[in-house]
């Protein structure tokens, strides 16, 4: 039997903390004007199944309905972007910045680029799309 993989973060004030067990998704860079505007650049996530994610320190989360559809979970102490949920999905986004180091983890491609600010470019190689991908849940679906 395989060890399972263990990721563990925190907020910046440490008021949130969590663990992940099992394979996250990749990490995706989303850059619509939703999370550019949250962020000040982009948002680069992972995700996980809602079973696999234990939070301590939950109290301390504020839920900010972004759309009709999804809403991001921050520390209301420190203000930290952490979470990104869809409505009725069961997994939930994380912040990839919020892991402890080493985290392993990697960009895999970009979204929403058509929406990204214009004081940079995404000079990095990796796949992009104007929108979003199939497959993969945004706050527009």
């Amino acid at each position: 039997m395989q060890d399972e993989e263990i990721h563990a973060g925190h907020c910046l004030c440490g008021a949130v903390t969590f663990r992940t067990r099992g394979r996250l998704r990749e990490v995706v860079a989303c850059h619509c004007s939703q999370c550019r505007r949250q962020s000040g650049l982009y948002y680069a996530a992972t995700s996980i199944a809602n079973d696999r994610l234990v939070v301590e320190g939950g109290e301390a989360i504020t839920w900010y309905r972004a759309s009709p559809s999804a809403e991001r979970g921050f520390c209301k102490h420190c203000g930290s972007a952490l979470f990104w949920r869809h409505d009725g999905e069961a997994d939930t986004s994380i912040m990839a910045g919020a892991f402890d180091q080493p985290s392993g983890l990697k960009i895999a491609y970009h979204i929403f680029c058509a929406d990204k600010g214009d004081f940079y470019e995404i000079d990095d190689g990796l796949p992009q799309s104007p929108q979003g991908r199939a497959g993969l849940k945004t706050a527009g679906d």
